[in-house]
Order: C-alpha cells, then sequence, then structure tokens
C-alpha cells in the first residue's frame, strides 16, 4: 500500500508543480510515468510507453489541423461576419445571439477559439446597454457548451477516456446534456443581469437597423489551439470597429464549409447506424483535400495542430495507466466504498473537480480525475456514462472564476470603470458553482440514472 500512496503523492505533486511553475504538465507527467513505472512498479519501458493514448493523439491532432485549415483560409471569420450582419435590433437577444455565435465557434476544435468573440461582445454590450456581467457570461457559457461538442476538446477527452475504459457514453448525449445546463445557465444569468433590457422602453435603444455589427480586428485565427496556450489567447479591443464591405465566399472557404457540414452529417449517420465514427481519420481526410486544393493554407495550418493539448492529456493518462498498473487506482476505489455511500462519493469527485478545476486547466482535470472515477464505477451503484458526464461538466462550469482564462477575458475586455465589479461577479458566480454544479448534475443526473 505505501508504494501506491507514494506514487498517488508523485502525481498530486507533480500537478501541483507544473501548474504554480507553469510548466507543461504532460512533460512533467511523463517522465514522473516513467520514473514511478521504473522504480516503483518494475514496469518495462516498452509497457510504460504503450500506456500513451494514440486514439486520443490522433482525434486531437485532426480536428485540431483541420479547423486550423478552416481558420487560416479565413472560412471562421467569414461564418463570424456572416452572423454578426444578421443580428437584430433587439437588445435583449444580443446575449443570446453571441452565446449561439460563440458556441459554433468553441465546437470547431478548441473551445478557446471562442474567445474572439469576447472584445467585440463587450463592445457591443457597451453600445447598446447590456450589462457586462450578461454578454461575458453568455459568451463564457458558449465556450463552455461548444467545448463539450463531439468535435471540439472538452468532449473529445472526456467521450474517448470514458470509452477507453469500457464505458458506453455517446458524445451527443455529453454535448446534450452540456447545452442543457449552460442553457440553464443563461437563462439565470438573464434573470440576474438582464431584467432590465426586457423593461427598457424601445425609444432608449439605439436604433440598429442599418448597423453591422462586425468581428472587426479580432481574429479566429489569433487564438492559440490549446489550453496550454490560454494564457497568451489574442484579443483586441478595437474589434467593435465596423469591418468593410463583406465579399462573398471564395471556392476554398464554399468547400470548408461544406466539409464542416459533411463531417458533422457523417459523425450523425454513422452513430445512428450502430458504427463509431473516427472523427480524428474524417478530419485528417477533409483536410488533406482542403490542403491538395490550397496548399498555402494546409502548410500554414501545421504548426497549429495541438500537439501542446496531446502531450498534456496523454501524459496525464499514461501516469494514470502506470497508477492502474500499480493498484493505486483500486486503491482509490476502495477509499471510495470506505465513504459508505456511492453518491456521496461521487458528489465529493465532482466538487474536487470543480475546484480545482477554477484555478487550473479544465483539459488536464478531466484527462485526470475521469480515469480516476473508474474504480468509483467498478464498485457499482453509479451509473459509469452518468458520472462521467457530471464530471466532465462540474470541471468546466466553474471555468467563469476570474482566475481562469476565461473569466479572466471578460474582466480584461470590460471598461475600466466596471472591472471590479465583474470581479466580484465572476468570484461569487464562478466559486458558487463548485457547490451548485455537482448538486445539479450529481441530482438530475446520477440520482436518476441510479433509479431508473
Amino acid at each position: 500500500m505505501l508504494t501506491q500512496i507514494i506514487a498517488l503523492l508523485i502525481f498530486i505533486a507533480l500537478f501541483a508543480i507544473g501548474a504554480i511553475r507553469g510548466v507543461q504538465i504532460g512533460v512533467l507527467m511523463l517522465v514522473g510515468a516513467a520514473g514511478t513505472g521504473l522504480l516503483l512498479a518494475d514496469m518495462a519501458v516498452e509497457d510504460i510507453v504503450a500506456e500513451f493514448p494514440l486514439s486520443i493523439m490522433v482525434l486531437l491532432a485532426g480536428v485540431t489541423y483541420f479547423f486550423a485549415i478552416a481558420q487560416e483560409n479565413g472560412t471562421v471569420d467569414k461564418i463570424i461576419d456572416w452572423a454578426l450582419e444578421r443580428v437584430g435590433s433587439s437588445a435583449v437577444l444580443l446575449p443570446a445571439v453571441f452565446f449561439l455565435i460563440t458556441g459554433g465557434i468553441a465546437a470547431m476544435g478548441a473551445p478557446l477559439a471562442g474567445l474572439v468573440m469576447m472584445p467585440v461582445g463587450m463592445q457591443v454590450a457597451r453600445k447598446y446597454g447590456v450589462d457586462y456581467a450578461l454578454m461575458g457570461l453568455a459568451i463564457c457559457f458558449a465556450i463552455g457548451a461548444g467545448g463539450f461538442a463531439p468535435t471540439s476538446l472538452y468532449g473529445i477527452v472526456t467521450y474517448s477516456t470514458a470509452h477507453d475504459a469500457g464505458i458506453d457514453l455517446s458524445p451527443f448525449l455529453l454535448f446534450g446534456i452540456a447545452v442543457a445546463v449552460y442553457l440553464v445557465m443563461l437563462v439565470v444569468a438573464y434573470f440576474m443581469y438582464g431584467r432590465s433590457l426586457f423593461s427598457k422602453q424601445k425609444a432608449t435603444v439605439p436604433e440598429m437597423a442599418d448597423t453591422r455589427v462586425s468581428r472587426g480586428s479580432a481574429s479566429a485565427s489569433s487564438v492559440a489551439f490549446g489550453e496550454d496556450d490560454e494564457d497568451e489567447a489574442l484579443f483586441d479591443s478595437s474589434s467593435s470597429e465596423a469591418s468593410s464591405e463583406s465579399t462573398p465566399f471564395t471556392f476554398v472557404q464554399i468547400l470548408t464549409v461544406v466539409f464542416m457540414i459533411g463531417l458533422i452529417g457523417t459523425v450523425v449517420v454513422l452513430a445512428a447506424i450502430g458504427k463509431e465514427p473516427d472523427i480524428g481519420l474524417l478530419c485528417f481526410m477533409f483536410g488533406a483535400i482542403l490542403s491538395l486544393v490550397d496548399p498555402k493554407t494546409g502548410k500554414a495550418a501545421l504548426p497549429k495542430i495541438d500537439w501542446s493539448t496531446v502531450l498534456l492529456v496523454g501524459g496525464i493518462i499514461t501516469f494514470v495507466g502506470v497508477l492502474q498498473n500499480m493498484g493505486a487506482v483500486d486503491l482509490l476505489g476502495e477509499g471510495a466504498e470506505a465513504i459508505g455511500s456511492p453518491l456521496i462519493a461521487a458528489f465529493v469527485l465532482c466538487v474536487v473537480g470543480g475546484l480545482v478545476s477554477a484555478f487550473a486547466s479544465t483539459t488536464g482535470i478531466l484527462a485526470a480525475l475521469v480515469p480516476l472515477a473508474l474504480p468509483l464505477i467498478a464498485a457499482g451503484g453509479v451509473p459509469g456514462w452518468a458520472l462521467i458526464a457530471a464530471l466532465g461538466v462540474c470541471s468546466a462550469v466553474v471555468d467563469v472564476s476570474p482566475f481562469s482564462t476565461l473569466g479572466a477575458t471578460v474582466v480584461a475586455t470590460a471598461p475600466v470603470e466596471d472591472k471590479p465589479r465583474l470581479t466580484r461577479i465572476l468570484v461569487k458566480f464562478g466559486m458558487s458553482m463548485v457547490i451548485i454544479g455537482p448538486v445539479a448534475l450529481v441530482g438530475g443526473l446520477v440520482v436518476p440514472a441510479m433509479v431508473f
């Protein structure tokens, strides 16, 4: 037992050191996995290396490559401008519109790509009298919801890890649960910070009939894929400046849109007929065709493959594999059983996920905690798909905290005079979700799944 406890302490220590020192956690975890496996578990090097999740690597690399091409050839920017130019004149609907647009962007491989909408959203909020808290929360919620799409980072890490463990969690079910949760949160945000919009007289709202809201200088291609680059996410507060008259979609951009629709359609059809689609390979196929049509953007997209997240997730899962081989994960399962109630253990796990994620990488937390939840599932009493889905969403809903990239970006793009108020709001909202999230998800998802 002592060896397993030492291994677990090494795992926790490396995670903490990497977060505090700003070192790539995946690198530390790979080295830690090798050292722990060789010195404490007498594992062979090839057995340690075999724990690296190649299937997740292909998935992440393929998705980020395809959508990086879409950003490089201007398709993503064109979709943003096309959508924003059709924004209606109702200030009440603006946060919801930004929720939809940002969610679509976040579903394109990298949730943090949705940050390109934050600067323009705040400028629109200033112009049309929308509370900055409401607009900022709407965009944060959209990034979380879109991030759990089958084609985006949070969803990929969560359902892929579950599938590798033999848990049948549908990526579409996970996405639907996340969207439903974030929509409820958006309604709550409207109730808390948007009531004045409903009572405001129409005459007090500036006319928008002939005004085009534009993405301006905020470019989706300026936001790096992956959460290790999250502190370097670029945004430009001047993005509210109207862009020039929009030009038609080029042939390459039209082809890219067709492939985006084809990707979604193929995944849906294959899932409907009981086949398990390999999204990574599909993305590589579409990306290869686009590269043949436009070699320049294909070459430019290669450096934007999310190798940092591949390394982050791969390193953590490799170390978790070593822990499983040593029996350390089973030890955690015995600890969960010692709590006496699988439901309470599930709740505690979700609280831990939310609390740590409020200050650290959400992707890293998902990669670490999802495998560590397996002993609780194996012990019986808790449906695996429900617990994994609850754990994934609970780890993401706290990201509105100003201690995370999303919340920090809300504060950074808001006017100086409103920053202190926004900080207080986001601290309260984010920290409250550490408890509210597990209560809602465990109570509304895990409990019904246990009963029925």
